[in-house]
């Protein structure tokens, strides 16, 4: 089972690592790269360092005016535009790659939302639900064959420790019966595993292979939608916005656990796994404090990945991946 393969490899990086620290000695000419969410916080950091390395990288964006502005100064770097939201968007932005590459080596799968008033999108769909799990799952599912003609890519998904708030609510996913921006933020992250989890189960022998992870926790503007106040509250920031505590990272630390899946030896003929710190995470025991690290069992569990999978097709008309 995939929960016993959650043992730490012991990488030489730790929490405090950076992406130049991850990357160092990388060479990625011919790798092609699409990062969503590449243009801010983690994702920004991620494409300046893919790109460094020799990659080429495509950043789908729901804001191509702000991507541009935020990218100008980096080559081998393409804009599309693209709204997780709108499975319709998704769809022409994967057919626009499509035309444009022959393989895909790298999904970077960075672009979401957190703790954000409700919003319904599409049929009624919960909106960080739609945005951090349908939007990837319909892109995956369109890019699927440019994965498999790289004969060894690799899928990686930004989740979060947020996923211990909850399971996925089978009883009511969209939450018709009462909205909770935390939980709906938890059940998202947590959709985020299981999509890794069940996308590596079809894919590996196509040669793909894909991990969730958890970056740490970092200021950037996924809190956007929190006030001041709540920010304060949880011990984030002082009353003038300045972050505290020590367990934050910067941008460069968050993103080096997603380049690390992306590149690192240590994972060739590995997948399903979620990550944090640079390196494979124990599964955390029922109960344990969020901040002590893990994933939970249910978030690697295999029948809830293929139920989950099975769902995300009926729901969105995704094209089914046949692995």
């Amino acid at each position: 089972m995939t929960s016993t393969q959650q043992q730490p490899l012991d990488s030489s990086f730790t929490a405090a690592s950076t992406a130049v620290d991850v990357m160092a000695g990388h060479d990625l000419s011919g790798v092609t790269a699409v990062v969503t969410g590449g243009y801010s916080g983690l994702g920004l950091e991620t494409t300046r360092s893919l790109t460094a390395a020799g990659a080429r990288v495509i950043v789908p964006a729901r804001r191509p005016d702000l991507a541009r502005t935020a990218l100008a100064d980096v080559g081998r770097c393409e804009i599309i535009p693209m709204d997780l939201a709108d499975p319709g968007s998704v769809r022409a932005a994967a057919l626009r790659i499509r035309r444009s590459a022959e393989r895909l080596d790298l999904l970077m799968a960075l672009g979401g939302v957190m703790a954000t008033p409700e919003r319904r999108v599409g049929p009624g769909w919960e909106g960080q639900l739609a945005v951090n799990h349908f939007g990837h799952f319909v892109l995956a599912c369109e890019l699927y064959p440019l994965l498999a003609a790289a004969d060894g890519a690799r899928v990686v998904v930004n989740s979060s420790a947020g996923h211990v708030l909850t399971d996925i609510r089978w009883h009511d996913p969209h939450f018709r019966t009462g909205y909770d921006k935390w939980l709906a933020y938890g059940q998202a992250k947590t959709a985020n595993i299981l999509f890794a989890v069940q996308l590596d189960i079809l894919g590996r022998d196509d040669g793909i292979r894909a991990f969730a992870l958890h970056p740490g926790k970092i200021m950037t503007g996924l809190q956007r939608e929190m006030t001041l106040r709540e920010q304060v509250d949880r011990g984030w920031v002082d009353e003038h916005g300045n972050v505290i505590g020590a367990d934050f990272k910067s941008p460069s630390q968050g993103a080096a656990t997603g380049l690390w899946a992306a590149t690192s030896p240590l994972l060739d003929g590995l997948g399903g796994l979620y990550l944090e710190d640079c390196d494979v995470s124990r599964v955390a025991a029922p109960g344990q404090p969020m901040d002590e690290g893990g994933v939970r069992a249910y978030g690697i569990d295999p029948g809830s990945a293929s139920r989950l999978w099975e769902s995300s097709l009926t729901a969105t008309g995704a094209p089914p991946v046949h692995g």
